[in-house]
């Protein structure tokens, strides 16, 4: 095989003796939940949950027949009561459910997702998890919010001191051949007259105080949640999630890809795709 410099990457020309495409290793990651927001009450509201996250080597593939990739979008921020969950991202069979959205003040439970959304102020729940795909939100406490889960953890508590929850961690991947950190939970906002701003992680937004008002929104595709909000701020929107396909470089590109939101990329003797709005391929 001869080699190549493509955008810094070193790629191997296919050898087409080597044989079809069987297997590919997959990250798939629906879209983060929305950060709580309560209408201009002065508590704090939940952080979104991230997206779901589902890895995996040797998922079989059969050449020929056109598969589905669908991107889920975040959930989008408001200024007003705001309880938006994340869509989901699907790879043929596999779905990566979208994040749960904050809690707020009127409906302080966060909501269920791939990962939970935080609870809003004055005792609301977390939001569960989905098994295997992320973990809970936190409870809100006192004025402050919840964070929302994280697929790497749940989310840190609320506390009197804190007074406000940050987002849970996300997942460390290296599919691109690099190490990165997707699917980090969003923070709670913190509505009490304290100036801590909680941080959200890996891709997700920090959460409001009474000062800045406005919650951080998610990284686009890394499906991170979004910060809670504070009185007339807005809440942080869900990042949108991501599809990541490879597998030796080595063997056929893939044969069909209808959509124009991917990148192709080769490192470590792999092929990678990364697509970031929906498509449909055959190996």
């Amino acid at each position: 095989m001869s080699g190549q410099n493509l955008g810094g990457f070193i790629s191997a020309t296919y050898d087409p003796l080597a044989g079809s495409v069987e297997t590919v290793e997959y990250l798939v990651i629906g879209g983060g939940g929305a950060g709580g927001a309560d209408g201009g009450t002065n508590v704090g509201n939940g952080g979104g949950g991230a997206g779901g996250l589902l890895t995996a080597a040797n998922y079989p593939v059969v050449t020929g027949t056109p598969l589905t990739i669908t991107i889920g979008a975040g959930g989008a921020g408001a200024n007003s009561a705001n309880r938006v969950s994340g869509s989901d991202s699907v790879f043929s069979g596999i779905t990566a459910f979208g994040g749960g959205g904050g809690g707020y003040y009127i409906s302080g439970t966060g909501a269920i997702g791939g990962s939970g959304g935080g609870g809003a102020a004055t005792g609301g729940a977390g939001g569960a998890g989905t098994a295997g795909q992320g973990n809970a939100g936190s409870f809100g406490v006192n004025n402050g919010g919840g964070g929302g889960g994280g697929a790497g953890s749940a989310a840190a508590i609320a506390s009197v001191t804190a007074r406000a929850g940050n987002g849970g961690a996300g997942f460390c991947s290296t599919i691109t051949g690099t190490p990165v950190f997707y699917a980090g939970g969003g923070a709670g906002s913190n509505g009490s007259t304290l100036a801590n701003i909680p941080l959200g992680t890996a891709g997700g937004g920090n959460g409001a105080n009474t000062v800045t008002k406005t919650g951080g929104s998610g990284k686009a595709n890394t499906g991170g949640g979004g910060g809670g909000q504070v009185n007339s701020g807005i809440s942080g929107s869900g990042g949108s999630g991501v599809v990541i396909i490879r597998y030796p470089a080595n063997l056929p590109p893939i044969t069909t890809i209808v959509g124009t939101g991917y990148q192709l990329n080769y490192a470590e003797g792999y092929q990678i795709y990364t697509f970031t709005s929906s498509a449909t391929i055959t190996f």
